[in-house]
């Protein structure tokens, strides 16, 4: 089964940019996740547990290295197409 995400990190420090694009950086040595950033927030679509195990092992990985940090998730099952704009 396939799930899409989207993901907004709220780093709780004073430099919030450099922890924000290192999280996503390391979404993206997951061959297998497709992901999309906006101004607003990450959206990524693979296979379920895979995305799971993606966002439960990058979310600890930032809180180890960066600290206090906000992750705010929407979950839907299913692909969705990221390259939609309407």
């Amino acid at each position: 089964m396939k799930l899409t995400a989207e993901i907004s990190c709220y780093p709780l420090q004073d430099n919030y940019l450099d922890p924000i694009l290192w999280f996503i950086a390391r979404v993206d040595s997951y061959v297998n996740i497709e992901r999309k950033t906006n101004a607003m927030a990450t959206q990524v679509c693979g296979e379920y547990k895979e995305v799971m195990d993606m966002l439960a092992t990058e979310m600890e990985a930032a809180h180890e290295k960066w600290g206090k940090a906000v992750f705010v998730c929407k979950f839907i099952g299913g692909e969705l197409n990221l390259s939609h704009t309407q």
